[in-house]
């Protein structure tokens, strides 16, 4: 049973944005830790082999670094491959590897490498972002010179994935379920920590030892196996919202294998969960009232022009939603949690706000299906079932890349300052992240900011209207990272390079293709 967004904090991907394919695929991906496959077969199969880059690595590391990918063609001019991984990096070898999917389109012209693609989440498929909408992800001047290469970091989706609820009504009660006990009460935070403590023996049970080892510095270290094996002396890399994270983190471990790194929506490593879930919080309810003033000028918005006005009409939805939900015909319930969780996705993207104007104008009717549509989207259900883990995989992942508060009162006094600076979109409820505070496996990390020191210059991305990932953040990490170089986009909407700017996009292109970066920042106007 989820609650109100001052509880959790929203995934952080381009998912709302990307293409979701409607049929599955057929995978054809075959590790070889040795051998080739000769040319006149790869011409027949549609198959190659890559070929490692030999480096010396730590004792028991070689077998990683040194395996050879069998690419294997997989429908629309895409290769399909799996790498293996240690489970735990700090002891290779030990207990059962960890499998990577990939997914890569060659280079169309003369490549100059791989250029590896990370969409966000923690939880998003980075193997559906690059096999479904490659075109999305990058230029056609950027296909023309790179192998781009997508992949499940572990933990995710056709990778060694973590699992909890293998029953799509488990999952629906868990995220849609509506407590019975009266709000606040102590039985309603029984009520919501007995559903944490299911849904968490649900992710042991059903996991296993990847349970612990879904972080995000392993990822880290498995994109540097996974640049070696391909053939790479350095890492070009494109990382999307959560993605800067993987990016940031690798610069700072490996400065020395950095070759082009591009974050976009980026994140700042040195932030503590509840000082994202306060960002988010206001840069969602910023959005909403960017989306109601521009809304005001429609002839068709349901919406009066006081934007003020507009505003109270929606906090006061929340609160009829929390007091009586309204059910869909499947009988779930479409409460102020349901509610908050469609505006969010819809609020990702400035072209999506077509969606709340039509949500909001169902709802005066007592209709739910476009806000259900939203939800669902969200949470890649379809049709009554679950078509991906990205909301595991990113409760999994979060959980051991953040220290969870379990201090009551901290707890009480950080979501009131979260109601305060975002009134119409958090309340003050007495719950923390019930989930992570049940979770088995304790955050081992330290929060602290990504230097890269020697690193070539990394471009790094910010939108002024991100809800998702706030501009500050790309000013944070752009002033951390020792050669870090800030693009601003002065625009609304989650990411940059996907709104199709050419002063963003050619600077972004240009960088991969010659390494070249402005002098100052741009300030592109959206």
């Amino acid at each position: 049973m989820t609650t109100r967004a001052s509880d959790a904090s929203r995934p952080l991907s381009i998912r709302a944005s990307a293409r979701r394919s409607a049929i599955g695929f057929a995978l054809v991906a075959v590790l070889a830790l040795s051998g080739c496959v000769p040319s006149w077969l790869s011409s027949l199969t549609g198959q190659d082999t890559s070929t490692p880059t030999g480096e010396e690595v730590a004792e028991g590391l070689e077998p990683y670094y040194g395996q050879s990918l069998v690419w294997s063609g997989c429908g629309g001019g895409a290769q399909c491959a799996t790498a293996i991984a240690p489970l735990d990096w700090e002891n290779p070898g030990e207990g059962d590897d960890v499998e990577l999917a990939l997914v890569r389109y060659r280079a169309t012209e003369q490549s100059q490498g791989s250029l590896f693609v990370n969409p966000g989440g923690p939880g998003a498929s980075g193997f559906d972002f690059v096999r479904d909408s490659v075109d999305f992800a990058v230029s056609e001047r950027l296909r023309e010179s790179f192998d781009v290469i997508g992949w499940d970091p572990r933990g995710v989706g056709r990778s060694s994935a973590v699992s909890c609820y293998t029953d799509a009504d488990d999952m629906d009660e868990f995220i849609y379920g509506v407590p019975e006990a009266e709000y606040g009460s102590q039985a309603w935070v029984d009520e919501l920590t007995a559903s944490a403590e299911r849904f968490v023996e649900a992710c042991v049970e059903n996991s296993g030892p990847l349970l612990e080892h879904v972080d995000t510095d392993s990822t880290v270290r498995d994109l540097d196996m996974l640049r070696a094996v391909v053939g790479d002396e350095t890492l070009n890399y494109f990382g999307y919202s959560y993605g800067t994270d993987i990016g940031a983190r690798y610069a700072d471990r490996f400065p020395e294998r950095v070759g082009r790194l591009v974050l976009d929506g980026a994140t700042d490593p040195t932030t503590t969960q509840f000082e994202v879930v306060l960002a988010q919080s206001i840069g969602f309810e910023t959005a909403l009232t960017t989306y109601l003033t521009e809304c005001a000028a429609a002839a068709t918005c349901p919406f009066p022009t006081d934007v003020a006005a507009a505003l109270s009409i929606v906090e006061q939805l929340y609160q009829q939603l929390a007091d009586e939900p309204i059910p869909a015909d499947d009988g779930r319930l479409f409460s102020d949690s349901v509610l908050d969780i469609a505006i969010a996705t819809a609020l990702y993207d400035e072209a999506s706000w077509e969606f709340l104007s039509q949500m909001f104008t169902e709802l005066r009717s007592g209709v739910v299906e476009t806000g259900f549509l939203l939800a669902d989207f969200y949470y890649g259900r379809e049709n009554g079932e679950y078509i991906d883990n990205s909301l595991e995989a990113f409760i999994a992942i979060n959980c051991l890349d953040y220290p969870v508060e379990r201090d009551p009162q901290t707890i009480i006094e950080q979501n009131q300052q979260i109601a305060d600076a975002a009134p119409v979109t958090s309340d003050p409820s007495p719950l923390g992240d019930v989930v992570c505070q049940n979770w088995p496996h304790e955050f081992e990390g330290a929060l602290e900011p990504v230097r890269a020191e020697g690193a070539p210059p990394i471009l790094v991305i910010g939108t002024t209207g991100d809800p998702a990932t706030p501009y500050v953040w790309a000013q944070a990490l752009a002033e951390q990272l020792e050669s870090g170089v800030l693009l601003t986009y002065d625009g609304e909407g989650h990411i940059a390079y996907d709104e199709g700017d050419p002063c963003i996009n050619d600077l972004v292109d240009a960088y991969f293709l010659s390494g070249t970066v402005p002098a100052s920042d741009p300030v592109c106007a959206g």
